[in-house]
Order: structure tokens, then sequence, then C-alpha cells
């Protein structure tokens, strides 16, 4: 491995003689007689020997060895990629969401102006809370260490706040 790990294109060779056959059959009896992916196989394997030698540690396995173990590998990734599921083109992930109709998109910037001059009618400290749990998707401990008041105080102005905003959005 010393001489492969070093380029040695001959002694490269030899190993690929020495062990293509043996791989063969070891990838032969793992992937049930399928020759066109055993030699996929084969040539992965024999690539990361190439370009993977110089890692290659004796005291903790035999060459062979190590070489198997890459080949075991190469197969199960194989094996794993062929088995996932193919995506479901009908999933409801994939489909791209339908455009708003226009009265919809009218009919929401009217309840965001609403919103916002709902908001606007709020103390400032019941704004706040609101602005940093809801619209930037803090924590309620994080708002009190932030603002540096305690927990109950921001829990106390938050159910206020909504209090007061479903009161005012009901009126109008």
């Amino acid at each position: 491995m010393i001489l492969i790990a070093d380029g040695d294109r001959v002694a490269f060779a030899a190993l690929y003689r020495n062990l293509a056959p043996r791989l063969r059959a070891f990838l032969l009896l793992r992937s049930r007689g399928n020759a066109t992916q055993t030699d996929e196989l084969i040539q992965e394997t024999l690539l990361v020997v190439w370009k993977r030698a110089s890692t290659y540690d004796p005291a903790k396995a035999a060459a062979t060895t190590w070489v198997f173990t890459i080949a075991r590998n190469r197969f199960i990734d194989r094996v794993r990629k062929e088995s996932r599921p193919a995506p479901d083109e009908t999933d409801p992930a994939f489909v791209p969401a339908a455009e708003t109709a226009p009265d919809d998109s009218l009919e929401l910037a009217r309840r965001a102006r609403k919103l916002h001059a709902a908001l606007e009618t709020l103390p400032q400290e019941q704004r706040d809370v609101l602005r940093e749990s809801y619209f930037e998707g803090k924590a309620q401990s994080a708002v009190a260490t932030e603002l540096g008041v305690p927990l109950g105080t921001v829990k106390s102005r938050a159910r206020l706040a909504m209090h007061r905003l479903r009161a005012e959005l009901e009126e109008s």
C-alpha cells in the first residue's frame, strides 16, 4: 500500500490483478449474480483504494481486509441508494401553491391594514411583547430576558394585548 500511496502504477496493477478476481467472486455473491453491478463496484472500490492508499494502516488490518471492507461498504451504499423510494409526484409537498385570487389578495391586504391599525392602539409595552413573540418568533422567556422584565409580566402583557386586539378587530 505504501507504493500505491506514492502513486506507483505497477504496484497498483499487481494489486488489481491479485484482488479483482476475489472481489468479483465476493461481490457476485452479494449482488446475486448481477455482473454489471459487480464490475462497477470493483472499479469504484479500486478507485477508492488508489485515492486513499495513504490512509491505510497496517496495524489495524491486512490490506486485503481493508480493500474488502471498502468493497462491502460500497455495496451497502449502492443497495441503500437503490432501495430508496421514488418521490411521489402527487404528494402535496411537490405541488406548488395555487396563486391567490385578486379578490382574496385585496381581502388579505384589508385585514393586514386593520390589524396594523389595531396594533397601533396598544400600549408600547404590549406591542413590544407581541412583536418579539409573534412577529420575530421568540420564546416568551427570551422576550422577558431581552426586555428585562419577569416572565409573568411578558405573559400578562401578551394576554392583555391579545384581548384588546380581539376586541378592536371585532368592533370594526
